[in-house]
């Protein structure tokens, strides 16, 4: 706020306390005042105006000068107010009651959104663990009374099992930090884990699996992380092609170690490769082979995120995809 914009914003105000006081020396003059007398008098008057006029200039440049500082600096806009005094003009008062009582708004609207959020989030994850067992269940009878056609229904079990899955890992990928314990593993015993709970369709899709190097110690959460390698053996299932076969090794670095899972399936267009991650994003392969839902690697990127972990993806089109997970060594997880 500066002296000029204040000046044009009191202009009327200005303009007439100036013919005021025109107004006022003509009125003495025409009742015989004398003109030392009517100078002294509207001089004086003036002076209280201009001074009248400095203390509201300075009252409200300290105002907004603190008022847009405050504005700077914070991260979220919206707790200005918290940190407001409120200030001695009436104009600035008003402004300060209008503050509070639209953040008091806000911050109920949020927490009522908050509430349902929550309440949404522990009902989606309550009917993901009971319908979790009619899903076992039809795997069972289905294992006792093998078929082709019953294989072929186990086949799509295991895809309603793996979006049921997402659906909870979705839910509750915005509060990792508060469901997460990092402890120490190997990739062997992360990888067996997934392998043997996708073993049944990697039969099924008659996948040849490969593995080495995987004695590799690596420091993480193993539920996060092996829900993230699942959909990575799920996508390559999902995209094979003849003879599908899956190479999974270790990589020792100097400042982390990598798991890397490799595919010979129909591999990524360049053209989708650079949005694999987005969120809803199937790209061609999602449109022309399989019903695609895009979340499956945006959830395992968001969750590396969270967890501090790497991940990236390397595809030729027609020759195989690879993702690569990468565990940093730090002492924070120690």
């Amino acid at each position: 706020m500066n002296f000029v914009d204040f000046l044009k914003d009191k202009a009327f105000s200005v303009l007439f306390v100036v013919l005021s006081s025109l107004f006022a020396v003509v009125l003495m003059n025409m009742l015989g005042v004398g003109a030392y007398a009517a100078g002294f008098i509207t001089g004086l008057f003036l002076l209280g105006q201009a001074a009248a006029l400095g203390m509201e200039y300075f009252q409200k440049k300290t105002f907004y000068n603190e008022l847009f500082q405050h504005l700077e600096k914070l991260d979220k806009k919206y707790l200005l107010s918290e940190l407001l005094d409120e200030p001695s003009f009436l104009e600035g008062k008003l402004l300060y009651e209008v503050e509070k009582t639209t953040n008091k708004a806000m911050n109920d609207e949020i927490a009522r959104y908050r509430l349902a959020s929550r309440e949404y989030r522990e009902y989606i994850e309550t009917w993901v663990h009971e319908v979790k067992t009619p899903i076992s269940s039809s795997k069972l009878i289905i294992e006792n009374n093998r078929n082709k056609i019953t294989l072929n229904l186990n086949e799509e079990l295991s895809k309603i099992e793996n979006y049921v899955e997402q659906a909870l890992f979705y839910s509750r990928s915005n509060s990792v930090e508060k469901d997460y314990v990092i402890k120490q593993t190997t990739l062997k015993e992360l990888v067996n884990s997934s392998l043997k709970k996708y073993s049944a369709l990697l039969i099924e899709s008659k996948v040849h699996v490969e593995t080495s190097a995987l004695d590799k110690t690596v420091f993480t959460d193993v539920k996060w992380t092996d829900f993230m390698i699942g959909q990575i053996l799920m996508n390559s299932i999902k995209y094979r092609k003849g003879n599908p076969f899956l190479k999974i090794c270790g990589l020792q670095n100097e400042n982390s170690v990598t798991l890397i899972i490799e595919d010979n399936g129909i591999g990524i267009p360049k053209k989708d490769l650079g949005r694999v991650f987005e969120k809803g994003f199937t790209g061609e392969n999602g449109r022309k082979i399989a019903k695609s839902t895009g979340i499956g690697l945006y959830l395992c990127k968001k969750l590396c995120d969270k967890l501090n972990l790497g991940i990236s993806i390397a595809s030729n089109e027609g020759a195989g995809t690879m993702v690569s997970l990468v565990f940093p060594k730090s002492n924070m997880y120690l």
